[in-house]
């Protein structure tokens, strides 16, 4: 999942993003509302966290403009300890979730898995599709009663697809989700790890969890509840 923080604290800025890197999250930073408001409608992002006196435009103007322009990225946005204000404000913003700083950061993990799996009509942290399950809150996968190990961009793979059942999804698409914004996107590592993920998620060739679409990209083809 792919994530940007808009927070012109830069210890704190640096701090969230260490964090949810840690957490195998790809995060951008801007540090002022005019950047974010670029990042915000150049790159699909899971989710934004925008604090709200930001320079250059306020976190609540930048809110303000991204619904006006259709992008539904869901927000966490920061506010002012004790500020009840700020959080009205945010909400009516647009905003989807408030955190008051100063912050624990495993509540703001925790809000942030709560509103990614709201945002895709996923509530449960676990997601099942036939006999594959991913906890998305431990990053923990299973087949059957069997823990299946998978490397840090497969994880990434795999719960883009059972967050997006059955819409086609570019190499594209998927590259921009999991890798940082600075990437050298290359198609070619995307094939790689769902080539693995079908060698891990159906050794014997029975499920086909993952359909490939040629010149349109992949599918993942099992229903997940």
């Amino acid at each position: 999942m792919r994530l940007l923080v808009v927070e012109d604290e830069s210890l704190l800025a640096e701090q969230i993003r260490e964090h949810l890197v840690q957490q195998q999250f790809s995060v951008d930073v801007a540090h002022d509302g005019a950047d974010g408001w670029f990042k915000l409608s150049e790159y699909p992002y899971d989710l934004a966290i925008i604090d709200i006196g930001l320079p250059k435009m306020d976190g609540l103007s930048l809110i303000r403009k991204a619904r006006q322009n259709d992008i539904k990225t869901p927000v966490i946005v920061l506010t002012a300890r004790g500020s009840w204000q700020e959080k009205v404000q945010g909400l009516d913003a647009g905003a989807d979730d408030y955190l008051t700083k100063p912050f624990h950061t495993e509540e703001l993990l925790a809000r942030i898995n709560a509103l990614i799996r709201r945002a895709a009509g996923q509530p449960d942290p676990m997601l099942h599709a036939g006999p594959v399950r991913l906890n998305s809150r431990t990053q923990q996968v299973w087949l059957g009663d069997d823990e299946v190990s998978l490397t840090a961009y497969e994880y990434k793979v795999l719960e883009y697809f059972m967050h997006n059942p059955n819409k086609v999804i570019s190499k594209t698409e998927l590259t921009e989700h999991i890798y940082d914004q600075d990437f050298d996107l290359d198609s070619n590592v995307i094939e790689v790890f769902v080539l693995r993920l079908r060698k891990k998620l159906d050794p014997d060739g029975e499920l086909k969890p993952i359909e490939t679409l040629r010149g349109r990209g992949y599918r993942f083809t099992m229903a997940v509840s």
